[in-house]
């Protein structure tokens, strides 16, 4: 059984709008993202709703054409010289990677994003398992000692294999703050 939905709010040429539920309306936070050079290359934005989802709002610039693994990571950290490693791995509330697997997904799961010709993605999408101000299972919050970050993978994640999708390599990091 599927434990997230995505709605499609709104696509763009270069991608699809996904988005993040679980939070209180007016609560946000967000996250600057990084390629391995140091170079901004675009922004990561949760906002809690009325309805108790949170909305996810990404862009991110100068991506090469293709499909990318999404994910949040459990630690709030992100060393390029390390190839982003220092992220730790996926928020995982002790449950098991992926969509498509009967103990999944983490709650740092989110959906692959799609870049098209042009390298741009302009993305929405919402998500029930996390909140700005706790999380999944009470122990998965965005903000615990060591924080969060939201990571791009070089490849597109399988929404199976364990403990990470096979994405790929970290391309891109940012640590999420309120």
């Amino acid at each position: 059984m599927l434990k997230m939905s995505t709605a499609i709010l709104g696509a763009v040429l270069v991608g699809f709008a996904p988005t993040v539920a679980g939070g209180t309306a007016g609560s946000s936070a967000s996250a600057e993202l990084k390629d391995r050079h140091g170079k901004a290359v675009g922004t990561v934005e949760f906002r809690g709703t009325d309805s108790g989802v949170m909305l996810v709002t990404a862009s991110v610039q100068g991506l090469a054409p293709g499909d990318y693994g999404f994910h949040i990571h459990e630690t709030g950290r992100c060393d390029p010289a390390g190839g982003f490693e220092s992220a730790g791995g996926h928020l995982s509330a002790g449950e098991k990677h992926g969509v498509l697997t009967e103990d999944g997904p983490h709650p740092g799961d989110l959906p692959n994003i799609s870049v098209a010709e042009g390298g741009n993605l302009s993305a929405e999408f919402f998500v029930d398992r996390l909140s700005v101000e706790g999380g999944w299972f009470e122990d998965a919050g965005l903000f615990d000692d060591d924080g969060s970050a939201v990571v791009i993978h070089s490849g597109a994640d399988d929404y199976t294999s364990q403990p990470s999708g096979d994405a790929g390599d970290r391309i891109a990091c940012g640590v999420i703050e309120r």
